[in-house]
């Protein structure tokens, strides 16, 4: 599996704002985030989109425009990228623990 790369810009006891890049070869299996308590919702902008592959799949997403911007909760709902075939994802993750 090919590195992740997750740069910290904000981090807090309730929200966390992160720049993170997958590479090729890349995958996000399907998962739930689990969280100690409260309600966690996940803003997402993509901001570079693979040539081939690195599609976000959600069981129920909040809000999805255009497959470049997500509203989500993770820790409710089941959600993956599909591998990178060519390209990178990089993405602007905004989280919030409420």
């Amino acid at each position: 599996m090919v590195k992740v790369i997750n740069k910290a810009i904000f981090s807090s006891r309730i929200l966390s704002i992160n720049l993170v890049t997958y590479h090729t070869h890349h995958r996000v299996m399907t998962h739930i985030d689990p969280v100690q308590q409260g309600r966690y919702y996940k803003l997402n902008f993509v901001l570079v989109q693979p040539k081939v592959g690195g599609v976000f799949l959600c069981a129920k997403c909040i809000m999805n425009l255009c497959g470049r911007v997500y509203l989500f909760r993770p820790d409710k709902y089941e959600h993956s990228v599909t591998k990178i075939e060519t390209g990178k994802r990089v993405l602007l993750s905004i989280a919030l623990n409420i």
